[in-house]
């Protein structure tokens, strides 16, 4: 079995993290928590750990909740990953700390499996977010449209389908149901989407979609 995943759960509700805690799964291990931007920012440069469930809205600091805390973190960006984790689905929330370095975004809304994957998903260097809010990123980011007719000539119809289900955040298997294929066909997809784009991962071919506006 892989070593758990350390895990930093920054949210100013102590009920909230004491559940989050009981609902993920073996894969995460919690390291440390904390409740104001001040507390995070020292807890994560303390015990580095691989992802941060960032709440967005934090007291503390400037005012700048968790886009603040990343900020405050940003040398270790490269070493440390932040999951936004919110009961917010505002876009402007969205917006912000994806802009300030987060590499996703879910809401509260989902179970404690689905957060374990995400981290999962995250620590990996896949950009994970609640399909809903894929749209938010795209308008964000995407105001320069790519012509992109010669690279999409490269994949099959499936290959797209599954390309623009990948990009928005769905797992594997939320691919596989959508689509009526296995689990398998999906992952043989994806590594042929990669293979021909030319990307590395999945957090690129998000970056890609959203880029060229094709989400």
């Amino acid at each position: 079995m892989n070593e758990p995943i350390d895990v930093v759960v920054v949210d100013d509700h102590a009920i909230f993290r004491s559940g989050l805690k009981a609902d993920l799964d073996a894969r995460i291990r919690v390291v440390g928590e904390a409740a104001t931007v001040e507390e995070a920012v020292r807890a994560v440069q303390e015990l580095r750990p691989a992802v941060v469930l960032l709440d967005v809205h934090l007291p503390g600091g400037r005012g700048g909740g968790g886009a603040e805390v990343i900020a405050g973190c940003g040398g270790l960006l490269g070493q440390v990953r932040f999951l936004a984790l919110s009961v917010s689905d505002a876009a402007e929330d969205v917006v912000s700390v994806i802009r300030a370095g987060a590499r996703g975004y879910v809401t509260k809304s989902v179970s404690g499996r689905e957060i374990s994957d995400a981290v999962e998903r995250v620590a990996g260097g896949d950009a994970v977010f609640s399909p809903r809010l894929a749209g938010f990123v795209l308008d964000a980011f995407g105001t320069q449209a790519v012509s992109t007719d010669d690279e999409l000539d490269l994949l099959s119809a499936r290959e797209l389908e599954v390309m623009r289900l990948i990009a928005r955040g769905y797992t594997y298997r939320e691919v596989a149901k959508d689509l009526f294929i296995s689990v398998k066909t999906v992952e043989t997809h994806v590594s042929s989407v990669l293979r021909k784009l030319q990307l590395s991962n999945r957090h690129e071919l998000t970056r890609w979609a959203v880029d060229r506006r094709i989400l």
